[in-house]
């Protein structure tokens, strides 16, 4: 089932063809923090390189194992002068949960209204068979994002520049395949330089 779906997610739905690339402007959205304060990713590019990274929520256990790999980066990020903002469709208290129970020391931001993902090209509309799924595992994501859709962001990883300009991206249908840190990290060491 979830094969088919991912399968439908790339051939009828073109989601990863729609998605942002590199070369492109990356839109500059304000999102609420754990804190509830809202944080814009412009000002956070301004500063330095951004390692942005879209979860689908802490129910997702590759998303936690991504979110935990990229915690363990963070010495390496700040070296380039770089920073991290994860962001995925949960509320700020969800998103706190997240951030806590995976002792994440970057900033993890609440797209409850999937304006980001939206803006990145990203979101999608489940399946009813997903749907269906979520729901008997105890994911009920309209309940858990607060905003009654069962809306997700594909899971991607972006690299902003100082000037807003995408230099890499990884889009996938497939929440399992995930951009690997050292992909990142070595584009990263070509644009610090």
């Amino acid at each position: 089932m979830i094969e088919r779906a991912i399968a439908r997610l790339r051939d009828e739905g073109g989601i990863e063809e729609r998605a942002l690339k590199e070369g492109q402007l990356a839109p500059d959205v304000a999102l609420p923090d754990v804190g509830g304060r809202r944080i814009r990713l412009r000002d956070m590019w301004r500063n330095g390189p951004l390692v942005l990274v879209f979860y689908r929520g802490a129910w997702c256990p590759y998303c936690s194992l991504q979110l935990r790999a990229w915690q363990g980066q963070l010495d390496v990020l700040r070296g380039f002068g770089a920073s991290l903002v994860a962001i995925s469709p949960q509320t700020p208290d969800h998103s706190m949960s997240t951030a806590q129970k995976n002792a994440l020391g970057f900033t993890v931001l609440s797209d409850s209204a999937l304006e980001a993902a939206e803006a990145f090209k990203i979101d999608f509309t489940l399946p009813p068979e997903l749907i269906d799924l979520y729901g008997r595992l105890g994911n009920e994501l309209p309940v858990l994002n607060g905003n009654g859709r069962w809306a997700l962001p594909m899971t991607a990883t972006y690299l902003i520049d100082t000037r807003g300009q995408i230099v890499y991206s990884h889009v996938d249908a497939d929440y399992r395949e995930r951009a690997e840190p050292a992909a990142v990290l070595s584009r990263l060491e070509s644009i610090a330089r």
